[in-house]
């Protein structure tokens, strides 16, 4: 199986962050995926997250 695309490893992030993962998506991550592609990309969806939490925050204050 070959290995998922940046917006594939996106989207199962993305999904996984909110608990919306189909079965076929997660047996493909699990397969094909390397586990660094995936910790990454939710390294900076998190900190993307925070920063717009913070963001908005300092906008009501």
């Amino acid at each position: 199986m070959s290995k998922p695309a940046l917006k594939q490893v996106i989207q199962s992030v993305l999904a996984a962050a909110i608990g919306v993962q189909t079965k076929e998506n997660q047996a493909r991550d699990f397969e094909g995926g390397s586990l660094s592609s995936y910790i990454f990309v939710g390294i900076i969806a998190v900190v993307l997250f925070i920063l717009t939490l913070v963001t908005i925050v300092s906008f009501i204050l």
